[in-house]
């Protein structure tokens, strides 16, 4: 931590003394600026902001007028679709026997209702693997299923909470269960909002995430006789609808049909209020604006900073804007995205673009003193870089520290107080710094790779594993995800 702070006031004292314009961009980063302020209205003031809620369209309008006071030459919001339409409205459980007490759970995204209160036996359905529900046979048909899960304590945890997720539901369907409980993954009572299907899919039986500590006692009951639970879920879901994207512009002065773009995701679930997943780099996106337009820069290129919705429902904002500027995505010189909260920024993932690592060490060789030089070769689905990886585009996504983002991930416990403020002004440093070198650099940072080129890019890093397991594979295959 020592060794940290040092290094962090040494890089602030060189761009203090420097003229080059990437450590002026990274200077001003650590001195005053409404970051922290925006971080407070947007999480605090509006609160969680599942996409196509009145708070997520609150935060649209929010965000629309900040990135206009910070001075962009050009505003607009984007509506975009989503296939299906999903809210939480009742979740409520108890176990009536052997002993009666209440169960604490929320509903995952894209559950299913149950038929009003229901109440049946539960089955103990391990990890919820095919086989599991195999060796129930018949008992598993109309009852509770409670699948166990591991702790999460990294980012592959978390990756194979997701990549389990297909295999569980077509499981459960094919059992017949009358409702799913899974195991919360965090400790200490903690409720998150975790997908079990995703918003182009067929909805998921009836399913919730119970405390941890509440399965557990579940489980041990279940293996001492018969238990019995009441349950109650219901949940508003609806057709196709539309969202929007916040969009703005500073105009490059020499190159300005060339496109650098910086983005990061506005809507959040809704349990907390969506402070480390999102808005710490919501946030961090307008103050890079404000940060350029401030300093009376003019880059060479054009800058576009987007602030996506319907991330969470499977990056549907990212996936619109492709297709809305499907003619322009030859002219992007680059995209960057940031989605893992306040993390520790320590490089940046190539999404399997090895030709940019040269460029890309360049880019940060100005801001060497915030040691963001890690840059791993690893292809990413899962944020909003995925639409432009598949269109070919040269696309990067923060490498960042997941140690405070990963336990407030989708919770109730995701709130501005869990905010590393010092690390979320380092980030903002290094997004300045490298969005700007990108639009001014007099070499264009990648090129875009032919639909060839990206089937081979997907086949060798495995890219189309995360596809199928996030319902992403049949709609690439079919044109109907990226630009070819």
């Amino acid at each position: 931590m020592r060794k940290r702070l040092l290094l962090l006031g040494a890089a602030l004292l060189v761009c203090r003394a420097a003229d080059d314009t990437q450590q002026r961009l990274a200077g001003r980063a650590f001195s005053e600026t409404p970051l922290l302020a925006d971080l407070h209205e947007l999480c605090d003031g509006i609160g969680g902001r599942p996409t196509g809620s009145p708070a997520c369209d609150r935060a649209i309008e929010w965000a629309a007028a900040k990135f206009r006071a910070a001075g962009a030459d050009r505003v607009t919001t984007e509506e975009f679709p989503i296939p299906r339409q999903w809210a939480p409205r009742t979740a409520e459980a108890e176990c009536v026997a052997p002993a009666r007490f209440p169960l604490r759970l929320a509903a995952a995204p894209y559950s299913g209702s149950t038929p009003g209160a229901i109440e049946a036996p539960v089955v103990d359905a391990g990890e919820g693997t095919p086989e599991d529900f195999a060796r129930l046979g018949a008992a598993a048909r109309g009852a509770i299923a409670l699948v166990s899960s591991k702790e999460m304590k990294s980012l592959d945890d978390l990756f194979a909470e997701y990549m389990k997720s297909p295999a569980l539901v077509a499981a459960a369907r094919k059992a017949g269960v009358a409702a799913l409980l899974v195991q919360s993954t965090r400790p200490h009572g903690l409720l998150y909002r975790h997908p079990l299907a995703m918003a182009n899919e067929p909805l998921a039986p009836p399913a919730a995430i119970l405390s941890r500590e509440q399965a557990g006692r579940l489980a041990r009951l279940a293996a001492d006789g018969p238990v019995r639970v009441r349950l109650n879920l219901q949940n508003q879901t609806g057709g196709p609808y539309q969202s929007r994207n916040v969009i703005a512009e500073i105009r490059g002065r020499e190159q300005p049909d060339e496109i650098v773009l910086l983005g990061a995701h506005l809507d959040s679930w809704d349990l907390g209020t969506g402070a480390e997943d999102n808005g710490a780099n919501a946030a961090m996106v307008i103050d890079v604006a404000r940060a350029i337009h401030g300093l009376g820069l003019r880059p060479r290129r054009t800058i576009r900073f987007a602030l996506f919705t319907g991330e969470e429902q499977g990056m549907y904002g990212s996936a619109g804007y492709v297709q809305r500027h499907k003619d322009e995505m030859s002219r992007h010189n680059a995209a960057v995205v940031f989605d893992v909260g306040s993390g520790r920024t320590t490089g940046f993932f190539l999404n399997g673009r090895e030709d940019l690592r040269a460029p890309l060490a360049r880019g940060l060789k100005g801001i060497a003193g915030l040691e963001a030089a890690d840059n791993p070769g690893d292809a990413l689905d899962g944020t909003d870089n995925f639409d432009f990886l598949i269109s070919g585009v040269p696309n990067l996504v923060a490498n960042q520290d997941a140690a405070p983002y990963l336990p407030q991930y989708h919770a109730e416990s995701d709130t501005v107080d869990r905010v590393n403020t010092r690390e979320l002004r380092a980030n903002d440093a290094i997004a300045a710094a490298l969005t700007w070198w990108l639009a001014e650099d007099a070499e264009k940072f990648g090129r875009r790779l032919t639909p060839a080129e990206v089937d081979k890019l997907i086949t060798d890093t495995k890219l189309d594993v995360q596809m199928k397991a996030f319902g992403q594979w049949e709609d690439y295959r079919a044109g109907k995800r990226g630009v070819r």
